[in-house]
């Protein structure tokens, strides 16, 4: 992922509080040699403490021949996203019709060395620590060795707990474009209000503030 430096985050706070409320993710994993990289959606609770993000997938998943063989991981995580038309991005001396089109986005790419769970009491405690994160208000039971509802399930399933050995994070925003062309930006999105534009608009004026 290329990052200028008018796109990076201004320090780690800013990614982390972002990630903090964006939980689904691709993971990505090496393939066996010959085959391409496996790609697994998910659901993660990340912890900036530990430094480690915790998941789980169902034990039938294709996925763990290829992470047992190579540990080595990235979890990518895109949203805030928008589509920025030619004419919005012209600079105040061209024709509006010369503007080049991009694209507005959040991005963080965490590498990771995985370790998997499979032992009983270690799943249930990582369970119960991204319900704790979904859930903070509570509503559903705990998950236990042995115990209803949840005991009786815990042998489909092989948790994951990812170390985080490296972040590459994006916020592009127009930060190099001039205060002229991120006002027209702006305006552009809160007008047309599609879906992400809110986020990607509330973006560009607080890093345009900081």
């Amino acid at each position: 992922m290329l990052i200028h430096p008018w796109d990076a985050p201004h320090d780690d706070t800013e990614w982390q509080r972002w990630l903090a409320t964006h939980d689904f993710g691709q993971l990505a994993v090496n393939g066996p040699p010959g085959e391409p990289p496996q790609v697994q959606p998910l659901h993660f609770a990340y912890d900036a403490e530990r430094a480690e993000v915790v998941t789980h997938l169902a034990r039938p998943n294709p996925l763990w021949p290829a992470l047992e063989a190579n540990p080595d991981v990235l979890l990518s995580v895109v949203d805030d996203y928008a589509f920025v038309p030619g004419p919005w991005q012209a600079a105040p001396e061209e024709a509006p019709e010369h503007g080049t089109p991009t694209s507005l986005y959040a991005a963080v790419q965490l590498r990771c060395r995985a370790r998997v769970v499979d032992d009983p009491a270690e799943k249930a405690e990582l369970l119960n620590r991204q319900v704790g994160h979904f859930q903070p208000e509570g509503g559903s039971a705990r998950a236990a060795v042995g115990e209803e509802p949840y005991g009786r399930l815990l042998p489909g399933i092989r948790g994951l707990r990812l170390d985080v050995v490296g972040v590459r994070a994006k916020f592009k925003y127009a930060g190099k474009k001039p205060d002229a062309v991120q006002d027209r930006i702006a305006a552009g999105l809160a007008d047309r209000s599609a879906p992400g534009d809110t986020a990607a608009r509330a973006h560009l004026l607080r890093r345009r503030g900081a």
